[in-house]
């Protein structure tokens, strides 16, 4: 089954989620937000399926280096997705991508539950 880690390497939390990956011998395909863009196809479908809420990271050093003006302009899925394609860091990381499974941020023991 394929796998696909989205982030950026720098990243703490995608850190700690590849190392736990690779402590469990998973393959996982790395993606580069910053370096390979966001697909747009996944990045609509992942806001389907958690909601753009939960996909909008509004707590890290991207979103509170944003113009007040332009934070207070995200207020729907639309506005939540054009930031989003011109600033991909404002992304929650990491997003795993496993067949069909979706997962948002890094949690051990879901995605324990989801590579038993």
């Amino acid at each position: 089954m394929n796998t696909v880690l989205y982030g950026i390497p720098n990243c703490d939390t995608v850190k700690k989620a590849r190392a736990w990956l690779s402590e469990r011998g998973v393959e996982v395909a790395f993606h580069d937000y910053r370096k390979q863009g966001v697909p747009e196809a996944e990045l609509s479908s992942w806001m389907k399926h958690v909601g753009w809420e939960k996909l909008l990271n509004r707590q890290g050093t991207t979103w509170r280096k944003l113009d007040p003006a332009v934070q207070a302009a995200v207020t729907d899925a639309a506005s939540a997705l054009a930031l989003m394609r011109v600033q991909p860091s404002v992304i929650r990381r990491p997003v795993l991508v496993r067949g069909s499974d979706l997962r948002i941020g890094f949690d051990a023991a879901d995605w324990a539950r989801l590579f038993a």
